[in-house]
């Protein structure tokens, strides 16, 4: 049984590959067929498009070469009419030159007239001058035997009258004009002069050689004195200031001649209040600190003295160098105060005569800078001034009216010569100056100075109103027995060199401080 069924299946599957295989070809070859009356209808609808596609180009070309051939023919006649016309113009043009030229060679033709006729009339002057200049030489040969001169005596003898007489009129003239001048000029001066003090309201400064600092406390007050004195007598060593604490309640009175250290003492002693730690080792730091906070206090005074003058662009050296004048004064008048007196009154002057103001008013604010380092710089204080201030970029003009300003140059401008004038007016003022405060700081800082020349000595401040001289020395150059030597000589040096009334007392000190740090 199982074997007859294998048998039918071999059998069924012999005859049924052969047929299942044509079958198949037969299919793929009625899908062939198919897909070549497809391609050939696609083929066939796609060269009728071509040739539809093809005709409308035709078309279109021939419009588009009809439309090119229109505007062709269209640009052509209006080129050709721009042509024409200019054809025209070009024309009336030349008829037009024509017409000129036939006018330029009739007027040719009158001015030759013109000309022969001019040749004819000069030759005619010619022997009309000539005849003239015949009668003349003979009328002057008869007026020279009739006068008995000749014609140069003649003429010599009238152009010496006459340059008598110009002269004599001239210097009637001259006379009469520069009495005149002057008069108009004192005129002038002394209302410019007026109208310059009228309008300047500057208020006198005065040096102060005295200052007060508030204490809050009687406690306080015992703080700074310290034990024995010894705080009190190191910041009047560290600052060259008087200090002076009395029974006067909540003050402490401080007293020099010298505007920068009043001004560091203050600051320090103030600082050191606040603070409530008062010794030695801290009023160092307090002064020194003081000392910085001052500069910046200089540059401070600087910029707004040139800010109130209306003075730009200074050199940041010549900013610090008027901050300085700020704590310097003459005969009891501040610098500082002075320089922008002058600086105004110059500014108002040059404005009245129609000069260069802000010339004038830059003049004014740097006339006495030279103050300012004029005991570190030997010569006068104007002739310091013009130097540094070419040193420091200021124009020749600007220098100039510096230096001139007390009479040691000449002036190379106008606005330089009032500089004398203005610092003339400025110091005469009442109650500007003072002469007895300048001769005593002049008695103190020579007292400075001489003990500040010796060897060896740091700082020599004079106290007390220069009853007494503290001198401090260099441990390491000065010896102690070096230090009585130092004294006596110095007492000897004082006794003849300066003359003043009373005793001076002369203290010498010597202090070697070693400070290490532990880490």
């Amino acid at each position: 049984m199982i074997i007859d069924f294998v048998y039918l299946s071999i059998f069924f599957g012999l005859i049924g590959i052969p047929l299942g295989a044509g079958l198949l070809w037969g299919y793929q070859r009625y899908r062939l067929l198919d897909f070549k009356r497809v391609a050939a209808k696609v083929i066939l609808q796609a060269e009728s498009d071509a040739e539809e596609c093809k005709r409308k180009g035709d078309e279109v070309l021939k419009k588009m070469q009809f439309q090119q051939q229109r505007d062709f023919e269209t640009i052509w006649r209006q080129e050709r009419h721009k042509l024409r016309l200019e054809e025209d113009r070009i024309k009336q043009r030349e008829d037009k030159a024509d017409r000129r030229m036939g006018m330029i060679e009739k007027k040719l033709f009158d001015i030759d007239k013109k000309e022969m006729t001019l040749s004819l009339q000069k030759e005619q002057f010619e022997e009309e001058k000539k005849k003239v200049a015949g009668y003349a030489s003979q009328l002057q040969s008869q007026l020279e035997r009739s006068a008995g001169l000749t014609a140069a005596e003649a003429k010599e003898q009238l152009l010496m009258q006459i340059a008598g007489e110009v002269k004599h009129d001239m210097a009637n003239y001259i006379r009469r004009t520069v009495k005149e001048a002057k008069e108009e000029s004192e005129i002038q001066a002394r209302s410019i002069i007026a109208t310059a003090i009228n309008r300047l309201a500057v208020s006198c400064v005065s040096e102060a050689t005295v200052n007060t600092v508030a204490i809050p406390n009687e406690e306080m007050k015992g703080r700074v004195i310290g034990r024995e004195g010894r705080n009190v007598r190191a910041l009047e060593r560290a600052t060259g200031i008087n200090i002076t604490i009395d029974d006067t309640p909540g003050a402490v009175v401080l007293s020099g001649f010298d505007p920068v250290r009043m001004q560091i003492a203050k600051m320090a002693l103030s600082e050191l209040i606040q603070d409530g730690r008062i010794h030695p080792t801290s009023i160092e730091e307090a002064v020194e600190k003081a000392k910085g906070n001052v500069q910046r206090l200089i540059k401070k005074h600087g910029e707004d003295a040139a800010l109130r003058a209306g003075v730009i662009n200074l050199h940041p050296e010549l900013i610090m160098l008027l901050g300085k004048l700020k704590f310097r004064y003459s005969y009891g008048q501040n610098i500082l105060e002075h320089s922008l007196e002058v600086s105004y009154l110059m500014g108002i002057m040059a404005a009245e005569l129609g000069l260069d103001v802000h010339l004038a008013k830059r003049i004014g604010l740097l006339h006495d800078f030279g103050k300012a380092v004029s005991q570190e710089i030997d010569g006068s204080h104007a002739v310091i001034g013009h130097e540094l201030a070419l040193k420091y970029g200021e124009l020749k003009e600007v220098a100039n009216g510096i230096g001139c300003h007390h009479g040691e140059m000449e002036p190379i401008t106008i606005e330089g010569s009032l500089c004398s004038a203005a610092d003339a007016i400025s110091a005469s003022r009442q109650g500007a100056r003072i002469e007895s405060v300048n001769e005593y700081i002049k008695r103190l800082t020579q007292l400075e100075e001489l003990a500040g020349a010796f060897p060896g000595v740091q700082k020599a401040y004079a106290m007390q109103a220069g009853r007494e001289l503290q001198v401090l020395v260099l441990p390491d150059i000065i010896d102690d027995d070096g230090v009585i030597n130092l004294a006596r000589d110095l007492t000897k040096q004082i006794e003849r060199d300066l003359r003043y009334p009373g005793k001076i007392k002369i203290t010498v000190i010597r202090e070697k401080r070693i400070v290490e740090y532990a880490m």
